[in-house]
């Protein structure tokens, strides 16, 4: 099992007032920007004057889509994409986002980003009511749910405002029909949304890097709540469901986002340096020198050197063609992973009392390999310091941490976890300043997995879908 947590998905949008552009290169392109929010399958839906045409797959972004599909999904005014890691479905095809549909008044197509917490209660009362599903995602409730309001309403947009009055949880998501494309944050805007422009182009992405990548120029954050819909006439914002109020998970600045996104106002990268400096603060100790874990623990490892003033080093070299989804079976197999995504500097580290940064401990496993590898390589000391707190609970709204079963800090006090990992000294952020380290961010924070306080009640079953279990299994 990983050490690391995984963030559900990525997602991105486009309408362009061309009926015959090539929004699926743009998309595609802005698929690479969102690669690090998900790395199990990848998926693009086009539609090109109310046809839908759509291609979705496990793998990453470029093993999905060669030249010649993306020219088969051919040119159009609309285009939605997706890039899924799955916190707890099964790695099936199945699950492969955008879904599309097509129902008495049109084609959809829905891609989505968190996790609902009425999803099971959902899912049975639709198949009840003669609802057949064929993944086991949230995003299929959340698209049978817009399709029972759609038959009824006038307006797509009015289907997804009624349909947010039964969705609960985290969801940013970008729908398309054959008219109009749709993104919406749910109230609490747990996941980040942004919308931009591109010439005459209205794009919508997970994050600002992606606009980037395609010379889109930013222009906000959706707020928490809004319906934002574009149509031939430019963009309409509904803010019906708008509450004024903000819990983004904050490790969107510790570890899911790349570091060059701004959200909500506040760069990323400048996040997880002021993590270092709070981590040098709080959890001081005499070194030789600084370094990070790649990539997320790099920028709170020149943080920590800075107001330290124990110089900062490259420790280590990451294999970059590793993905997240390698998988290690066995013991031996999982040893030798961490030498082939990372490999350590002895110039760097030999001899030498090291500060090792990470941004996170979940399970202790891999934090244990990585201090080993530093001090076969010969370090005297090895201090590890993280830039989150102790995980202590669940999160409900779109990560993998489903339970307190294999959260390290469920099960050791710091101490304990200090000598489990094989370090001389231990030291988490605080609390206090995690919700600190976005300085100027225009929100508010979700920290329930370090504090047991969610903005939302937590629900009472966290249920697997009765498809995944064999026969022999229900008994």
């Amino acid at each position: 099992m990983s050490d690391s947590l995984y963030e559900e998905c990525g997602i991105f949008g486009i309408y362009s007032k061309n009926s015959s552009c090539d929004v699926a290169s743009q998309a595609h392109l802005a698929l690479y920007a969102l690669q690090h929010r998900g790395q199990e399958s990848a998926g693009l839906a086009v539609c090109n004057e109310g046809l839908m045409q759509y291609h979705r797959d496990i793998g990453l972004v470029p093993d999905v889509f060669s030249k010649d599909t993306l020219e088969k999904l051919g040119s159009g005014n609309m285009a939605v994409g997706h890039v899924r890691y799955s916190s707890r479905d099964h790695k099936s095809r199945s699950n492969a986002q955008p879904l599309v549909v097509r129902h008495v008044k049109g084609s959809m197509a829905v891609a989505h980003n968190g996790r609902l917490t009425n999803a099971a209660a959902l899912r049975e009362k639709l198949e009840l009511e003669g609802a057949i599903f064929h993944s086991t995602s949230n995003t299929e409730i959340i698209l049978h749910v817009i399709t029972k309001k759609r038959i009824h309403t006038h307006k797509i947009e009015e289907a997804v405002e009624q349909a947010m009055g039964e969705i609960e949880g985290a969801y940013s998501l970008v729908i398309m029909s054959p008219k109009k494309l749709i993104a919406v944050r749910d109230p609490h805007g747990f996941r980040p949304l942004c919308m931009g422009t591109l010439g005459g182009d209205t794009v919508f992405a997970s994050e600002s890097c992606a606009l980037d990548s395609i010379g889109a120029d930013f222009v906000r954050d959706l707020e928490p709540g809004e319906i934002v819909m574009v149509d031939k006439d430019g963009p309409h914002s509904i803010k019906t469901h708008c509450k004024g109020l903000s819990h983004l998970c904050v490790f969107e600045f510790i570890y899911f986002a790349r570091p060059d996104s701004v959200i909500a106002g506040a760069s990323v990268h400048t996040a997880r340096l002021r993590a270092g400096v709070f981590l040098a603060l709080e959890h001081p100790v005499q070194a030789d020198v600084v370094i990070g874990v790649p990539d997320s623990g790099l920028d709170a490892a020149l943080g920590f050197s800075r107001q330290s003033g124990i110089p900062y080093g490259v420790g280590f070299i990451k294999n970059k063609y590793i993905a997240r989804t390698f998988i290690q079976p066995s013991q031996e197999e999982r040893d030798r992973s961490v030498r082939i995504k990372l490999n350590t500097i002895e110039a760097t580290i030999k001899d030498k009392r090291v500060v090792l940064i990470d941004d996170s401990i979940v399970r202790g496993t891999t934090m244990s390999r990585i201090v080993r590898l530093i001090r076969e390589t010969g370090a005297k000391e090895v201090h590890v310091r993280v830039s989150s707190p102790p995980f202590v609970n669940p999160c409900y709204f779109g990560t993998d941490i489903s339970s307190r079963d294999n959260l390290i800090a469920c099960k050791m006090s710091k101490d304990e976890i200090r000598d489990f990992i094989g370090a001389d000294s231990l030291g988490f952020l605080s609390t206090d300043n995690v919700k600190k380290i976005a300085e100027g961010a225009k929100c508010g924070f979700c920290a329930g997995c370090f504090t047991g306080e969610y903005p939302i009640p937590e629900p009472s079953i966290v249920q697997k879908s009765k498809f995944e279990y064999k026969i022999s299994e229900e008994m």
